[in-house]
């Protein structure tokens, strides 16, 4: 038998594809995640598991493919139209106007406020958890919708507003808001001159009457500059003010503000963010004139918690696609999964993923509850902060591991990893950077008895359950209280502390390997270092059966 003869292509084929995984696409992300399964029961969401299934498999279909398309293809700006007219539009992909559409519709912006029955904020947060796992860039805007509700359903002139934004419909038409059954919320808090220091800013709200201003300044970041209206930081007469700026007039004429430019941001290419200025347009007073920054606390919060969210959806994520790729890819005549190294690296990803995912939704449970049991109320107080400084410290150093996992696959745009290593960051600088948080753990600790109580409740509840875990809970309880200098070392052994004693309460299988890794000192300082003796396979079945 002869070979190919010498002219034959088949004799210069060199393109056989081997030894790849198959597609990611196409996997159902609540019923991959028995850590979300089993965290919306246990904080009392039970009743919204058939519709968190639903969106688990949009999420790991249809929208993550899209996700692609909205980020591949980024918003442009166009300041005039061809006949010169100031026009301010922001224009998208279709694939950013339908991840919006099937969120909102979904719930996720708004299932809190328009189904509001016990749970709901903790079936809100998973709803938020699982889309953000698809495209983290539309959660910008879905999470200020979201959260500008806790701020607008206290002011009974801007009912219609509060009512709108909680609705699960989308409209993108750039119309006033009596024309549409649904919108969006947007923000512009931060100014050249002071990013979380919000007192200096200069911005200037001039009464017009009793409830109406004009906005004269400029906003750094104007997030979302797309949407309906906007809640600002301005300086009234009395002092800082919260302020509601509609993008059109009740006569359909367009604001009197100026988008500059768009921001051009490391991550989030999905979304919009602009610079504006504001040229006397009109706005509506939120809150009493200087009590601004009181009167956003409420939004500040669910802003914080979403921070968390992201943070540990991108883990989540990130880990889904460093399994399934060790899981199909043959490394020295095995799967890399079946390298011991390789699989410590991986169990030590899903405990970290484990340990976010199980702090986020219990404090999720802490703001359902906020308004009817002090104690929670307390615990979201600082749960927020708490949690938001820890799960996105982690997240960027996680998503380069996982990246690690794939090799090079990993670092280039075919892959959903570099989009999430680009992502990563963003949380722990919005809505406050690290230090901010620290600051205020320290803050609501010393000032707030209420606070301390709640916290310590919460450790000391599953103290008999582990002997370890006891031993490192008296060795907090002993320490002096920290200076500034220290607040960051003192929340990372809180929050470690604090997720002890959740996967305790959870009982989950993780919690042993958490509590030597994480609070014994068997651990180094990079991932892939868990003791001896802990239940590797285990852990990584629990994490993507």
């Amino acid at each position: 038998m002869s070979g190919p003869s010498f002219n034959s292509s088949a004799a210069y084929e060199t393109h056989v594809v081997l030894n790849q995984p198959p597609p990611f696409a196409g996997r159902q992300l609540w019923t991959d995640d028995i850590a979300l399964m089993e965290a919306v029961q246990r904080e009392g969401a039970a009743a919204f598991a058939p519709r968190l299934a639903a969106y688990g498999g949009l999420a790991g279909d249809e929208l993550y493919r899209i996700g692609f398309d909205a980020n591949r293809d980024r918003p442009r700006l166009r300041t005039h139209d061809a006949q010169g007219h100031r026009i301010d539009t922001v224009e998208f992909h279709p694939a950013y106007h339908q991840l919006m559409q099937t969120a909102k519709e979904h719930g996720v912006a708004g299932l809190s406020w328009h189904e509001p029955q016990p749970g709901a904020h903790v079936a809100r947060a998973g709803l938020s958890y699982l889309h953000h796992q698809a495209e983290a860039g539309t959660s910008c805007p879905l999470t200020m919708t979201h959260a500008a509700v806790a701020v607008l359903r206290g002011q009974p002139h801007l009912a219609e507003w509060s009512r709108k934004a909680a609705a699960p419909v989308y409209d993108p038409r750039d119309v006033p808001v009596a024309d549409k059954a649904g919108i969006t919320l947007g923000m512009g808090m931060t100014e050249k001159q002071g990013g979380s220091d919000v007192r200096a800013n200069t911005t200037r709200a001039e009464p017009i009457d009793g409830e109406r201003y004009r906005l004269i300044g400029h906003k750094w970041f104007f997030s979302a500059p797309m949407c309906d209206g906007f809640l600002v930081l301005a300086q009234a007469p009395a002092g800082l003010t919260c302020l509601l700026m509609p993008r059109r007039l009740a006569d359909g004429d367009r604001n009197a503000f100026r988008l500059m430019r768009l921001k051009d941001k490391l991550g989030d290419w999905a979304n919009a963010s602009s610079e504006v200025e504001f040229c006397g347009a009109q706005a509506w007073r939120v809150g009493e004139e200087g009590r601004g920054v009181a009167t956003i606390i409420g939004m500040v919060m669910m802003t914080r918690l979403d921070c968390m969210l992201g943070a540990a959806a991108e883990m989540r994520m990130a880990l889904a696609q460093a399994l399934h790729h060790a899981r199909h890819r043959r490394t020295f005549g095995k799967p890399l999964l079946d390298h011991p190294l390789m699989a410590n690296v991986l169990a030590d990803l899903a405990l970290e993923s484990e340990a976010a995912t199980v702090l986020a939704m219990r404090i999720a449970r802490a703001v359902d509850h906020a308004g009817s049991d002090p104690v929670e109320a307390a615990l979201a107080r600082l749960g927020t902060a708490l949690g938001k400084y820890w799960i996105c410290k982690r997240a960027p150093v996680f998503v380069n591991e996982a990246q690690e996992c794939l090799g090079g696959a990993g670092y280039v745009e075919e892959s959903m990893l570099p989009r999430l290593y680009r992502q990563a960051p963003l949380n722990s600088i919005w809505e406050g950077s690290g230090n901010i948080q620290c600051l205020d753990v320290l803050r609501a600790l010393a000032r707030e008895p209420e606070v301390l109580a709640a916290l310590h409740g919460e450790l000391e509840a599953v103290a008999d359950r582990d002997a370890r875990y006891a031993a490192a809970l008296q060795h907090w309880r002993d320490a002096a209280a920290p200076e500034e200098a220290q607040a960051r070392v003192f929340c990372e052994r809180t929050a470690l502390l604090l997720q002890a004693a959740l996967l305790l309460r959870a009982r989950s299988p993780m919690a042993e390997a958490f509590i030597r890794s994480r609070l014994q000192g068997e651990h180094g300082l990079a991932f892939g270092t868990l003791p001896a003796g802990v239940d590797v396979a285990g852990m990584l079945a629990r994490a993507l059966p």
